[in-house]
């Protein structure tokens, strides 16, 4: 029971405020020695060395890199602009637009934070300005941003595919139909509650000094350049052209190109970029590396057996299996961040979804999925605090609460079909 034991003690810290990386690593030192000696630790060289050497994860941080300097390019204050005035004719306009953006915005840079931080200060102040009612204009802006966990290329997709030792370029073809269902229902949902209740989002005004042809040759100018980058990179791992971390590197030059192109360049901009590439990745790094001691240790204090056997036994099979799975780290995306959850649950869920004859593919698209969940949901989604972070005063916490709610709704909708009817997504739940 001893594993069982660190797991709790983990969460509880975790919980309690302690910094990820040194709650693992800490817990995995007391345990191990507790229950085998310092010994037990030589091992750990050689499985950092493992991580260091592995050319996946090399995907990480050119990833970072590409959505970082697109984000100092203003991509997103000219896609809104563009976009907004686009459709901002129709109830819901705004909206609407927000979603397609978020939509652009994950295929092309997949940093969360930035993504919400940029549509929140561009976009919330121009909703709430149209009478937009406060609920819809943040859950949009939060729902939208954090579609770069699910549309490719997702740092949480690179991550699942080192963990689950499965080719990361069929994850990110496994994942474009379920994020395009996503956006789809997103966009559905705003037409259905305009329709509805069209004071929610009443329609922009008309631009005088702006032709319907002058908006749309404005929009496609916005939206080429991020889009032959996307098609580029996603479409060179596809084709079988490059391998992803090829196409990460190709995204970062072709980003840099980007801010050329924008007349955004400057090589401060370069060593800002780099600078904050190297603290998320860091931080990425540091959790992988206590991760890694902390499943060493449960693994050899016997934990995994027991849970294994303990999961194989749930009625139902499969079925039971990935019920309690998808509810376990639902459940923990309440408190605790994707990332932990990608080191510490997904490899102790693995070997028992690969006993039970499950398709590791679509098991790895149900994680992701769920993940994303987690940047929305209270208390402690990130993706709730990047906006209130930059929200105006009279946006309040418990709007913003209250506004991801049906989106919530919608991407556990999304999980429930991916999980009932898999073959609409293109994958099947067993081998």
């Amino acid at each position: 029971m001893i594993g069982m034991i660190m797991f709790a003690a983990a969460l509880v810290m975790l919980m309690l405020g302690f910094p990820v990386a040194f709650t693992f690593g800490g817990v995995a030192l007391f345990f191990g020695v507790f229950a085998q000696g310092m010994d037990l630790f030589a091992f750990m060289p050689y499985r950092i060395m493992s991580v260091m050497q592995n050319t996946v994860l090399m995907a990480v941080p050119l990833f970072i890199f590409m959505g970082v300097v697109l984000q100092r390019t203003k991509l997103a204050e000219q896609l809104l602009t563009s976009m907004g005035r686009l459709f901002g004719g129709l109830p819901g306009g705004l909206a609407i637009s927000t979603i397609l953006v978020g939509a652009l915005l994950a295929a092309s840079t997949g940093v969360v934070g930035a993504s919400v931080v940029a549509m929140g200060l561009i976009s919330l102040p121009v909703m709430l300005a149209h009478k937009y009612d406060k609920r819809l204009s943040t859950g949009t802006i939060c729902a939208s941003g954090t579609l770069g966990q699910i549309v490719p290329p997702s740092i949480i997709l690179i991550i699942l595919g080192d963990v689950l030792g499965l080719p990361v370029g069929d994850l990110f073809k496994a994942a474009v139909w379920p994020g395009v269902v996503l956006i789809g229902l997103y966009i559905v949902y705003i037409l259905v509650l305009t329709r509805l209740k069209p004071e929610t989002a009443p329609p922009m005004p008309e631009d005088p000094t702006r032709s319907r042809k002058q908006e749309i040759v404005a929009a496609l100018i916005a939206i080429i350049p991020p889009l032959a980058l996307i098609v580029v990179v996603l479409g060179s791992i596809f084709t079988g052209i490059a391998t992803p971390t090829e196409s990460s590197a190709l995204g970062g030059v072709g980003a840099v190109v980007l801010a050329i192109i924008y007349r955004q360049f400057s090589f401060k901009m370069v060593w800002e970029a780099a600078k904050d590439t190297v603290s998320v990745t860091a931080m990425v790094f540091a959790i992988l590396i206590g991760a890694t001691a902390f499943s060493m240790v449960f693994s050899y204090t016997g934990g995994d057996y027991l849970l294994e056997e303990w999961l194989t036994m749930l009625p139902g099979e499969h079925w039971g299996f990935i019920i309690l799975a998808m509810l376990v780290i639902l459940i923990l995306g309440f408190f605790i961040d994707f990332v932990e959850i990608s080191f510490i649950i997904v490899p102790i869920l693995a070997p028992v979804a690969e006993s039970l004859g499950i398709n590791m593919l679509w098991f790895a698209i149900l994680v992701a999925m769920n993940l994303q969940t987690s940047f929305l949901t209270p208390p402690f989604g990130f993706s709730l605090f990047y906006l209130k972070g930059v929200a105006p005063p009279e946006v309040r916490t418990v709007d913003i609460y209250r506004g991801i709610i049906p989106f919530i709704a919608i991407q556990i909708l999304v999980l429930a079909l991916i999980v009932v009817f898999p073959e609409w997504f293109g994958m099947s739940a067993t081998y």
